[in-house]
């Protein structure tokens, strides 16, 4: 017998238009595995996701920067479709702070975490966060808000070059602007520039202190806090391979348990109230040895599947028990299991992995994605690459659309303490 309620199917939510979220494939294979009917409201014509045995159904999402009564339209009309409630998985940022405001609007057709609904929004708010971090006392690279370009220009020799700068609501960022959400200033007059740009950001411009890379500083941890507030599923996990290299998204990671990261996050989310699923980002201080939390991401990391016990379950599978109000089982931590993005790290895949490995996009149950990926991905970076010489940017920037956005090579090394997704925007040291 199923430990899963099969009849209340799940809709998974992704305003982000990037064809190559992994972490929605993930969702829909978890769920699907298990005998639930899910259901991707995303945009997959251009992405293997939709390709995948598991999709019962692709609805239309909601455009980019749409409104919350917009996406609440395309949620009722789903919800229609669906005629029973169903459990709502968001997948983005954008989605996740709609969602979370529109709760008790959106029940009784979708079930959600009980979370306060400004909660996601304020975590997800990269200037909200330092504030959050300061009054509980979590480590936190120094940000300064500055108010004018004047102001951006000190801070930036206040702070000490290079810094990073980033925009504090990265969802917000128009398409075709070519902003980053997360950008390595290596001058004053670089952080003036940006800062004349707040207005077409559409939201406030950070600068923050760098702390340097290095071997093993890279962390991230997931999880889900159930409706008592207890954190279940998940785990902590390593960075080993980022996309672009030392500077990004987490292209391969480890299952490594650290109990000073573990303490640390469920002190945050304990604190906070948090409910429902979240993946949070660290950097361990070379000097301190502290870890400095630098993002806080109300929604599932692209990677969660990492984290997958011995029982099977995930942060994903455990929002569904969750709120159908089935018992979560108690698996065994499998440590040293990896997980692998093989577009982006097609060789760690070729690498022993004694404790265990997923793949992000291959595998023996579900097969078509895998093959849809390597003929869409071949054509999405040759646009990508003809797109941006027409522009005169480098076309080593093509190569890495990290969840919503490229990172140019002007970042790319030193490694940059940071962010998002698009709709999430581009990751310079997030797991996504």
């Amino acid at each position: 017998m199923s430990l899963f309620d099969t009849g209340v199917p799940a809709v998974l939510l992704r305003i982000d238009r990037n064809p190559f979220h992994h972490g929605t494939l993930g969702a829909v294979r978890s769920l699907g595995r298990a005998g639930v009917a899910v259901h991707v409201v995303a945009d997959c014509a251009k992405s293997p996701v939709g390709a995948s045995r598991f999709v019962r159904r692709v609805h239309t999402p909601p455009p980019p920067g749409a409104s919350p009564a917009e996406i609440a339209d395309v949620l009722r009309r789903v919800a229609a479709r669906i005629a029973r409630p169903a459990v709502l998985v968001t997948m983005d940022d954008a989605s996740a702070i709609a969602v979370a405001r529109m709760r008790a609007e959106l029940a009784p057709a979708y079930l959600l975490p009980a979370a306060p609904g400004t909660l996601p929004g304020r975590v997800a708010d990269k200037a909200e966060l330092a504030g959050l971090c300061a009054a509980l006392d979590v480590p936190h690279p120094v940000t300064v808000v500055p108010d004018s370009p004047a102001e951006a220009a000190s801070a930036a020799c206040r702070l000490g070059l290079p810094l990073v700068a980033k925009w504090s609501r990265p969802w917000l960022l128009p398409a075709d602007s070519g902003l980053r959400s997360t950008v390595l200033v290596r001058s004053a007059q670089q952080a003036r520039e940006l800062y004349l740009r707040s207005g077409e950001a559409g939201c406030r411009l950070l600068l923050q202190a760098f702390l340097p890379p290095g071997a093993d500083r890279d962390w991230f941890a997931h999880g889900y806090a159930d409706r008592t507030g207890a954190v279940r599923a998940g785990g902590c996990g390593r960075k080993t391979r980022a996309r672009p290299r030392g500077a990004g998204l987490t292209a391969a990671g480890c299952w490594t348990p650290n109990a000073e990261v573990q303490a640390l996050t469920e002190r945050i989310t304990g604190a906070l109230g948090y409910r429902g699923i979240f993946d949070l980002d660290f950097r361990r201080c070379g000097s301190t040895g502290r870890y400095h939390l630098l993002d806080f991401n109300p929604r599932p990391g692209a990677q969660f599947r990492l984290f997958a016990d011995g029982s099977g379950l995930d942060v994903v599978r455990a929002l569904h028990l969750d709120l159908t109000h089935r018992p979560l089982p108690e698996g065994a931590p499998l440590p040293g299991r990896v997980f692998v993005v093989e577009n982006y790290a097609p060789l760690t895949v070729l690498r022993p992995a004694p404790g265990g490995r997923e793949l992000a996009w291959h595998a023996r149950d579900d097969r078509a994605p895998g093959r849809a990926l390597w003929a869409l991905w071949g054509r999405h970076a040759a646009g990508r690459l003809v797109r941006r010489s027409r522009r005169g940017e480098h076309p080593e920037a093509a190569a890495c659309p990290a969840e919503g956005g490229v990172v140019p090579r002007a970042v790319r090394a030193p490694s940059v303490p940071g962010q998002a997704e698009p709709a999430e925007p581009a990751d310079l040291t997030g797991s996504r």
